[in-house]
């Protein structure tokens, strides 16, 4: 016996890894890359392997996050709700006046590939210095972005900056637009709340494909209701699906129903990888837990199992030791 987690996320706690394995279950796998949903030290001491989809979702979900941006900076929603109801009686001067965001301060909380890959895009496309806050420094995307700068200074352009922030704190005070793409534990549940909030620019942006509880939803909506120039752009949400009371009636918030991996391609790629974490593990191949997951996507894959979060744990063999 084997599971696939199908899209919707269901708790995974102790009691239902204890009936998986009492009833004759061997893997598991989830269709995502986050796995906040499953309890994997359980998993591990019923000897229970767990599997996530990573590598594909990265630049789908960081071009979601700039679709959000967007379209809650330059107001797309109330403007096609107002459009569609038939008020549109012909061009204003003042009609949803949006934000401009060419050379100004997007901000990332988690700078990691999705985080990552959303600040390049911002810079390269729209030119904007990136503040990033992250437990670890990022190397690789900080000299990117310098090499990008010197492009740019090289043909008559202005420089774009890129730097790690001390604090969450500073980063919101600085930032003109915020993009969440942190993991969601305990020290990041709520991690945007009401104090936080505050600490935002009367007309910032806050956009999140990350995990829906970082942010204290009532919080949010208490706060777009008190600051109508204030933008959210939301692909998830703290108790999905159910929406915080209030959200729903808010014409300064954008919602969409978690797609940010919602492309073809990207969902054709996790449906594979789950199935080859659960085929390979049931083949007894060993696990390749390597950044580049493509392999498993073309017509010959490697003969190992994509993505076993507690490989270690459990003692699987990996890939690099055939």
């Amino acid at each position: 016996m084997s599971c696939l987690q199908p899209f919707f996320r269901e708790q995974l706690v102790e009691r239902e890894i204890a009936r998986i394995k009492a009833a004759g279950g061997t893997a598991y796998s989830n269709v995502a890359v986050g796995y906040n949903n499953v309890d994997v030290d359980a998993a591990t001491r019923h000897g229970i392997p767990v599997g996530n989809t990573p590598g594909v979702l990265t630049d789908t979900t960081a071009e979601m996050a700039v679709t959000l941006t967007f379209a809650a900076a330059r107001r797309l929603g109330e403007a096609e709700r107002y459009l569609r109801a038939g008020q549109y009686k012909g061009w204003l001067p003042t009609l949803f006046l949006g934000e401009l965001l060419v050379g100004k301060t997007v901000g990332i909380i988690g700078a990691g590939r999705i985080g990552a890959t959303y600040a390049r895009m911002m810079a390269e496309g729209h030119k904007m210095h990136v503040i990033y806050y992250d437990l670890y420094p990022n190397d690789e995307l900080e000299g990117y972005l310098a090499a990008y700068s010197n492009f740019l200074t090289s043909r008559g352009h202005a420089a774009v900056t890129c730097r790690r922030a001390g604090s969450i704190e500073e980063l919101l005070q600085a930032a003109d637009c915020i993009s969440i793409h942190t993991v969601l534990d305990d020290s990041t549940r709520h991690l945007i709340n009401a104090e936080r909030l505050g600490l935002m620019k009367t007309n910032a942006v806050l956009v999140n494909t990350s995990r829906g509880p970082v942010i204290k939803e009532d919080d949010l909506v208490a706060h777009c209701r008190t600051h109508p120039d204030f933008r959210a752009g939301l692909d998830v949400f703290e108790n999905e699906p159910i929406l915080a009371e209030g959200l729903n009636d808010l014409d300064n918030v954008v919602i969409v129903p978690h797609i940010a991996s919602a492309t073809s391609w990207t969902r054709q790629g996790m449906a594979t990888l789950a199935a080859s974490n659960v085929a390979g593990l049931l083949m007894g191949y060993p696990v390749w837990n390597r950044p580049d997951i493509l392999p498993f996507l073309e017509e010959n894959p490697p003969q190992a199992a994509p993505s076993i979060l507690n490989a270690d744990g459990l003692g699987l063999p990996l890939a690099d030791d055939h």
